[in-house]
């Protein structure tokens, strides 16, 4: 099986990788010489190996495309928190049995689909979704439990796709502020 970091990156990988250097740069976090020559050394990656060294050492900024797959969060009798800036994956799995999730993705780096698996047993599950989100929360199944949906909403970027079970527990879904 070959090296994910091996992989062949194309241009618009190399594009997007830019894009993170020049919000690095509005940051303060490099210079506008560092900005150059990691700007010159992504250009000519040839593997996600060669992209991801211009970013390793800048907090929160990652080359999307490895972190994107699938992310599971495991949760029994305890609270999983995610807000601020994180990257968020194409498919999330919520395993949630006697806790809270709570997910704030106002500030996430968020893809134009993200696909929800929803596991709930007697927990609760807080979805906090961008202003312009959309939602669809048809493809969950609801068992002596609720959801509240306060986005309503079919239309809009980014979309989330709501799916999977809720045993006993609450799901809420709003828009953050």
């Amino acid at each position: 099986m070959t090296d994910p970091r091996e992989l062949r990156v194309s241009d618009p990988e190399r594009e997007h990788v830019v894009s993170l250097l020049n919000k690095a740069v509005g940051r303060g976090m490099i210079t506008l010489d560092e900005f150059t020559t990691r700007t010159d050394t992504a250009l000519a990656a040839v593997t996600r190996a060669d992209l991801n060294a211009v970013l390793v050492d800048l907090p929160g900024m990652v080359n999307n495309e490895l972190a994107r797959s699938r992310t599971e969060l495991r949760n029994s009798f305890g609270t999983t928190v995610r807000k601020g800036h994180w990257v968020v994956p194409n498919e999330l799995v919520i395993h949630n049995t006697l806790g809270s999730t709570n997910l704030d993705f106002t500030q996430a780096d968020v893809p134009p689909r993200v696909d929800i698996e929803l596991d709930v047993s007697v927990g609760s599950v807080k979805l906090v979704l961008p202003p312009t989100a959309s939602v669809n929360i048809d493809g969950v199944e609801i068992q002596a439990g609720e959801i509240k949906d306060k986005v309503r909403n079919g239309i809009g970027n980014p979309h989330f796709q709501v799916r999977g079970y809720v045993r006993g527990g609450s799901v809420l879904i709003k828009r953050g502020r």
